[in-house]
């Protein structure tokens, strides 16, 4: 039981960092931090870029609440 409530506070550390990381790539009107180390020229465009962003940050998230969830319920 520890080693399963170990796995899901490590888990839940790496997917939140990943998450703050990455919702402060978003660029919701100018370039942001997204154009740090030409970011922003990685797709073809823009709104490529942004659907991208969308994606990988929606995984994490969801990541994140699943194993909050988990633990929620192995701790209780």
């Amino acid at each position: 039981m520890m080693k399963l409530t170990t796995f899901f506070y490590a888990l839940q550390i790496i997917s939140a960092v990943f998450s703050i990381i990455l919702v402060l790539l978003h660029s919701p009107k100018g370039d942001g931090i997204a154009s740090i180390g030409a970011a922003s020229q990685l797709f073809s465009s823009q709104k490529s870029t942004e659907k991208g962003l969308n994606k990988v940050t929606y995984f994490f998230v969801a990541i994140f609440f699943i194993s909050t969830f988990f633990l929620g319920f192995i701790l209780k």
